[in-house]
């Protein structure tokens, strides 16, 4: 299906199209609101207190040490956001080429690929991640790294599946048969055609990316102050009097994680539909 088509079928879309615009309006705000308005995520206000409650000063409170919650919230959300695609592109870039080569070459190439694909599977993702990161250091890099290389093994999959049904069809036979050599007919001709699902996946990629950060940052063992964080700022809930007496602390960046996989999800699911031929009567959600 070509891309203008595809683009159409999303568009008729609106749940994933409003979707789409509410994950735009957050990265804007988030990469440009810091800059615009001089904010400093790390300074302390002494004249406005410890755990100060909203004012017109600073709209969410202040935290255990005086910062300003709006400042750490908005700039916890360019790391955040940082990391989930970072993540995700990186995920993207292990198993798409791992995928295609397992399904093209066949063979040793692909049992032995899709075998570490499942010891990866295999192994308690959350366990596997504390320990990582325990080990390489809770920075912005590492995490990136950690949850990008954990995540390939589901896009490898996909991308393995369908070029084992691309590769037997008449236009590649017939490419191969004219002398083509593997490299160009895996970009050129396989790669084009297998792909398309992936769109899909990263989206949903990206939430769990975001959501595994969190988690880690909530646990206390992901990203450290002062960097900020939607996790990080999670992490007061884990005091009871926090949870309890100051929702303002951790209901905002719990809303801003919500909101974004939710998003991500929707976003996910139409691209699915735009890119599935067979989803063409499906009526508008």
């Amino acid at each position: 299906m070509s891309g203008r088509g595809a683009w159409a079928r999303f568009c008729r879309d609106r749940r994933a199209v409003v979707s789409l615009g509410i994950l735009a309006a957050e990265v804007l705000l988030a990469a440009l609101l810091p800059v615009l308005l001089g904010l400093e995520p790390n300074a302390s206000d002494l004249s406005a207190g410890f755990w100060a409650p909203p004012t017109s000063e600073h709209w969410l409170g202040t935290d255990d040490v005086g910062r300003d919650l709006l400042s750490r919230l908005i700039c916890g959300g360019q790391i955040s956001l940082l990391v989930g695609f970072g993540a995700a592109g990186l995920s993207v870039a292990v198993g798409v080429p791992l995928g295609l080569l397992a399904g093209y070459r066949r063979g040793a190439w692909g049992f032995w690929i899709m075998r570490l694909a499942d010891v990866v599977q295999t192994i308690p993702s959350i366990v596997l991640i504390l320990c990582l990161v325990a080990l390489t250091g809770p920075s912005i890099v590492n995490i990136i790294l950690v949850l990008g290389l954990l995540g390939w093994t589901g896009i490898a999959r996909l991308v393995y599946g369908n070029t084992l049904a691309v590769r037997e069809r008449e236009y590649i036979l017939a490419v191969q048969a004219l002398g083509g050599s593997p490299a160009m007919v895996l970009r050129r001709n396989v790669l084009p055609n297998v792909v398309s699902p992936v769109w899909a996946v990263l989206a949903q990629r990206v939430g769990r990316a975001i959501l595994s950060e969190s988690s880690l940052s909530f646990l206390g063992v992901g990203l450290r102050t002062p960097q900020a964080s939607w996790g990080g700022l999670l992490h007061y809930a884990s005091s009871l009097s926090v949870l309890t007496g100051r929702p303002w602390v951790w209901a905002p960046p719990g809303a801003c994680i919500v909101t974004t996989v939710l998003c991500l999800q929707f976003v996910g699911d139409g691209l699915r539909d735009a890119f599935d031929p067979r989803g063409s009567g499906r009526a508008a959600k």
